[in-house]
């Protein structure tokens, strides 16, 4: 049995980039011994992806601690760089990398600033980057200060994102780069769907950082403007109180 994903975007490379990210993914999680499974990519075109099928469940909680456990370990492995070296997509959204040396300006450039200048409403667009122009030195040295190392990470991990059969976690459509562990964690707060078995397991392992409440708002604000970018006004105000943050960040 296998899972047919037709593209849905403009864009022809998009599911090869995905399978890019799924073998990966895939490639780190098997030579380190990590219990997180990728689905096996039978066929894949410009047109349409073919993958193994997962006959999904409902998780319980020792599921959750599982793949908050297996997460960790994942996020555990250092990278000695930020981003990657090829570009992607998150969601219907082109996702520009690039190899960077400090992860502060990987995520201010590649992500926060790339995203703002994609804004159609000159307004809105103008008045954010104007923010970020202005606390740019700011925002970035305290990204760095507060990033332990940069780690592989999903990029896209929503609950929609994540599956589980009767045995394993399985992990679908990343938007991978390496990064602070923590937007991963993040996102996984953006739209609920995991509860605290996951983030006790999480933490036992690798605990997060006291800064992680003020990291989830300003990684998620990567997300929001991505999701106001493509589905318009309803995520503005989410993009305005992480813009707000940054503007008084200390």
């Amino acid at each position: 049995m296998s899972f047919i994903k037709h593209n849905a975007s403009r864009f022809k490379d998009q599911l090869l980039k995905e399978v890019a990210g799924l073998e990966r993914l895939r490639g780190v999680i098997e030579s380190n011994d990590i219990k997180l499974r990728i689905p096996r990519v039978i066929n894949v075109s410009e047109h349409q992806l073919e993958l193994e099928r997962v006959k999904r469940v409902s998780p319980n909680s020792e599921m959750m601690a599982t793949f908050g456990k297996e997460l960790a370990k994942l996020h555990s492995i250092p990278s000695k760089r930020a981003g990657l070296e090829e570009d992607n997509y998150i969601g219907l959204n082109p996702q520009e990398n690039g190899l960077y040396q400090d992860w502060g300006s990987f995520f201010y450039e590649k992500r926060l600033k790339f995203q703002v200048e994609m804004v159609t409403s000159p307004r809105v667009r103008e008045s954010f980057l104007e923010v970020l122009s202005n606390n740019r030195e700011r925002l970035i040295r305290w990204l760095n200060e507060h990033c332990e190392h940069a780690s592989l990470v999903h990029g896209d991990l929503w609950s929609g994102n994540v599956m589980f059969d009767e045995q394993n976690v399985w992990l679908i459509d990343p938007a991978v780069y390496f990064g602070d562990r923590e937007v991963d964690l993040a996102m996984t707060e953006m739209f609920g769907g995991f509860n605290h078995h996951f983030y006790d397991a999480y933490d036992d392992i690798l605990p997060r950082s006291q800064e992680y409440g003020t990291k989830k708002v300003i990684y998620n604000l990567y997300h929001y403007l991505n999701h106001y970018n493509l589905f318009g006004d309803g995520y503005l105000s989410a993009c305005q109180r992480g813009i707000e943050l940054i503007k008084d960040l200390k």
